[in-house]
């Protein structure tokens, strides 16, 4: 194979995932080659180089719509641009935390000005926490509603990037399984199968029949099979019972491991002010929305989703 280089070396080399990989793929960033008999992806030194150029810019928080603009383009120009572009949006966030924090500071000089004696203060603290837009509005709140006004527009504008959670419950469904697989396998045989019995298949949620979770720190790909498929139609792999249950949902808009594990991140910080908590007895699963040419062109991006299963605290 001489010095081609497989899926699973360049996820260690690299500390990313094969999804990963795949999905620069399926962007267009980088080409793999396969071999009539090789079912694995391998990678040149052209590839390779190309790969670390989008981990540099993935690093900077670039995006994958802009990363195909910059490959697309000759000339250095437009990553000069991007990478400008990049810089006032970072010194629009820095004046924006410092102007949040001047207005945090003021509040808490507001907060320490009440009289816990009086019964009327006490309860204009208790109605500022609860709801800070009630209280601007309320005819006897006397603090300034136009430093207010602009928390809410500070802190909207800090936070037009992060995702918002749903909660979906997926019913139970039967799939087949490709059991747990090596770095090698996650794209190998058992997508040529898959790829191979396309048929069989029926979503589990949107348009998507699949799911990847993980298998005791493996990767394993779930794919919701039709009704009247038997275990001998799917041979060798098995047929399971999924439990399906409630997750807590969000969008990865870049698909890759770091806005993945950003997402991830958002789920559980918000899992914490819930009355769930993480089901134990389920796995993270993600799906990817299968959109067509069009779609893709217009976004820039695939849509990536992830479910974390949950369920009511002390099972109430």
């Amino acid at each position: 194979m001489g010095n081609l280089a497989k899926i699973r070396e360049l996820s260690v080399r690299y500390n990313i995932s094969a999804r990963t990989l795949r999905y620069y793929e399926d962007m267009g960033l980088i080409e793999s080659t396969r071999s009539d008999d090789y079912a694995y992806r391998l990678y040149d030194e052209a590839a390779i180089k190309r790969l670390e150029q989008i981990l540099i810019l993935r690093r900077l928080n670039i995006s994958i719509k802009d990363i195909k603009l910059i490959f697309s383009a000759a000339g250095s120009e437009v990553v000069l641009d991007v990478l400008e572009k990049k810089a006032d949006h970072i010194d629009e966030e820095v004046s924006l935390l410092h102007e949040l924090k001047k207005i945090v500071l003021e509040f808490i000089e507001q907060i320490k000005r009440l009289d816990f004696e009086k019964e009327t203060d006490v309860k204009l603290l208790y109605e500022k926490a609860k709801d800070i837009e009630t209280q601007i509005t309320d005819s006897d709140y006397n603090g300034n509603s136009a430093m207010a006004d602009r928390f809410f527009e500070v802190t909207e504008k800090l936070n037009d990037k992060v995702p918002d959670i749903i909660i979906v419950r997926i019913p139970k469904f039967r799939a087949v399984t490709s059991g747990a697989l090596s770095y090698d396998e996650i794209f190998g045989k058992f997508q040529l199968w898959q790829e191979a019995h396309n048929d069989f298949f029926q979503p589990i949620i949107f348009d998507a029949p699949d799911f990847l979770c993980e298998n005791n720190g493996n990767p394993e790909w779930l794919w919701r099979i039709k009704d009247e498929i038997t275990q001998a139609d799917t041979a060798p792999y098995e047929i399971i019972e999924h439990p399906g249950g409630l997750y807590a949902a969000a969008v990865s808009i870049d698909g890759d491991d770091e806005s993945g594990s950003k997402v991830l991140q958002k789920i559980e910080k918000w899992i914490e002010k819930t009355n769930f908590v993480i089901d134990g007895s389920r796995t993270t699963s993600v799906h990817m929305i299968y959109a067509d040419d069009e779609i893709r062109k217009g976004l820039g991006y695939h849509q990536l989703n992830f479910y974390a299963p949950i369920k009511l605290k002390n099972g109430l």
